[in-house]
């Protein structure tokens, strides 16, 4: 067991860097949907429908993992570790030539159960390390997520001669990697506390604590926004070529920069937290991208091709940048025996929203143009920015 008051330097660059190997699993099939759809026939709404397996796989997988409170009873680096090596597995059988819609969605639903050794572990692990200055090592932590989210993205912008059998095997070893780097570098953290035994009646007692309630209700509300933009970040950018058609922006590469530039918000925002304190970090953090919601007809009205991706990219700082702060508050505010469940049961219901407002968008996309469409992503930051000053 590695001593409170000497933590190795390499501890959290070593989380952070397996968060990101295993975390690039999300949105690899994103990255090559155009791919799959030729591939596979898959029809034209298959974008919102993996999307949403990813997410569900993900609530079921962190609704399991919170009941029996797995990251509490067992060592987080072992579970990390084989859920990295499950997930990869997962992700990787999709490039069997034989497979239908169904069945990528089942593999996508299960790649998603795994994430939920992967994500809140590695959250649980860092809190785990650190209590002082936990929101800059979550923001680090988070940015490692938003990253491993882009990186497929860029993988298939930079390497389109690539087949895309070969990107998904590429993010399946390196999420192995990052599993088994964890594994043997980083062991239980001396702040950690071993849950007793199963307990099926914490979830409803740790939700009565006012502040931890603020904590996840504000987190519910910017997850309702997060997902959906980032699922519908390629298609907001093939929108605005669509209605501006002498701009040529590459999708995928405009995508990468829009996702993965949230990853320096996230750490940023870590160190303002450090300062201005966590609550009004994602306090504003909030209000920023609820701002940015209610704008959002106008940016594709904005000729400049190069101003209209500084926005969008703005946008996308702003709506992760508050993610590790309410991760933060969720442990700060949680029993400590219980720290991990309560981070996974809070995941697994933010999630939940999130397959809610990537559906109503899909839903929505046939009925209204395409710059009215994420109006309805304001609805989570308002929600989040009334919980956190009901609590103030």
């Amino acid at each position: 067991m590695i001593n409170k008051t000497h933590i190795p330097k390499w501890i959290l660059p070593v989380i952070v860097l397996s968060q990101f190997c295993g975390t690039s699993l999300w949105f690899s099939s994103n990255a090559v949907l155009q791919d799959l759809s030729n591939h596979f026939s898959l029809p034209e709404n298959a974008l919102a429908h993996i999307t949403s397996a990813v997410q569900f796989g993900f609530i079921t997988g962190t609704l399991v993992f919170a009941i029996l409170s797995i990251a509490d009873r067992f060592s987080p680096s072992k579970v990390f570790a084989i859920s990295a090596l499950i997930a990869a597995v997962f992700n990787g059988v999709i490039i069997w030539n034989h497979h239908t819609l169904t069945s990528i969605l089942i593999l996508r639903f299960l790649t998603g159960f795994f994430l939920a050794g992967i994500y809140p572990v590695g959250m649980k692990i860092a809190a785990d390390y650190y209590d002082k200055g936990l929101g800059k090592s979550l923001g680090f932590l988070v940015g490692a997520l938003v990253l491993g989210t882009a990186f497929p993205h860029l993988l298939h912008g930079f390497t389109e001669q690539l087949p895309w059998k070969t990107i998904l095997i590429i993010t399946s070893i390196i999420a192995v990697s990052g599993g088994f780097l964890l594994y043997f570098l980083v062991p239980d953290g001396p702040y950690r506390t071993k849950s007793p035994a199963l307990n099926l009646s914490v979830i409803p007692k740790i939700f009565k604590d006012k502040s931890f309630k603020a904590a996840a209700f504000g987190y519910f509300g910017h997850m309702w926004e997060l997902y959906a933009f980032w699922a519908f970040v390629p298609f907001i950018i093939t929108a605005y070529t669509i209605i501006h058609p002498n701009n040529s922006l590459n999708i995928a590469i405009s995508s990468f920069v829009v996702i993965a530039i949230g990853a320096f918000a996230c750490v940023i925002g870590g160190y303002i937290s450090l300062y201005k304190g966590v609550k009004k970090t994602a306090l504003v953090s909030l209000t920023l991208s609820g701002l940015f919601c209610v704008i959002s007809p106008l940016l594709f009205m904005i000729p400049s091709q190069a101003l209209f991706l500084t926005i969008l990219s703005l946008w996308g700082m702003v709506v992760i940048a508050d993610s590790p702060m309410f991760s933060t508050l969720v442990a700060q505010n949680a029993p400590p025996i219980y720290k991990g469940t309560a981070l996974t049961i809070v995941n697994c219901i933010g999630f939940a929203i999130t397959i809610i407002s990537i559906q109503i968008l899909l839903l929505l996309q046939s009925y209204l143009d395409v710059k009215y469409l994420l109006l309805i992503l304001a609805i989570g930051p308002i929600f989040g920015i009334i919980s956190i000053c009901k609590s103030t």
